[in-house]
């Protein structure tokens, strides 16, 4: 069964154009949105992908008309593979049915999967000029217990077992993680013995 799925954005006015291709390819079912692209709740484009059963062909009229970006149009095709579901654009002239609709669209999923390669790369040199200029990445590490006074302050909080464990932490503004970490790079016998 061909499903076909139409959308315009709010500012369009009409689907017609879709509809009246999507009647010339023979679907005999069509959901509809009249949503911006970038939107992430389509209820057309949720019912049509539920309703979809494997061997069917899910049929729109140009790919932008699908995804809201070229990595969320290779999930939903991928999606559909999955699930034995054909795809159609009817602009581009894509049908995966078809041995050179499948070529085309593993053309699609490897220009994605460099597309993501590159972005990688570009962080990792980002990262590593960073490291050569003696700058780290990732969240600093927050420094609360970094002077004698306050680890020995922590210490003796500590030791006195009336008080609780989120008590200490509040009263020192640091997390539960933070205490135990510096608690334990001074004296690991009280931590063994923590309960």
């Amino acid at each position: 069964m061909l499903v076909g799925y139409a959308r315009v954005s709010k500012e369009e006015q009409t689907l017609d154009l879709q509809l009246d291709a999507f009647r010339a390819a023979g679907c005999e079912r069509i959901f509809q949105d009249k949503e911006t692209g970038s939107k992430e709740d389509r209820p057309g484009l949720s019912e049509a992908l539920d309703f979809v059963r494997a061997h069917d062909t899910l049929v729109v009229w140009k790919l932008d008309r699908l995804g809201r970006s070229l990595k969320h149009l290779l999930e939903l095709l991928n999606d559909l593979k999955d699930r034995q579901v054909g795809f159609q654009s009817i602009t581009e002239n894509i049908d995966t049915t078809t041995p050179t609709g499948k070529l085309i669209f593993h053309i699609f999923a490897s220009l994605a999967e460099f597309e993501r390669d590159l972005i990688r790369q570009r962080t990792l040199a980002g990262l590593a000029a960073a490291r050569a200029r003696g700058r780290k990445g990732g969240h600093p590490r927050v420094q609360a217990l970094n002077s004698p006074e306050k680890l020995a302050i922590a210490r003796s909080l500590y030791a006195d077992k009336s008080n609780s464990i989120r008590a200490i932490c509040q009263s020192l503004r640091v997390s539960k993680t933070t205490l135990y970490r510096y608690l334990r790079s001074g004296n690991m016998r009280e931590m063994e013995a923590a309960p």
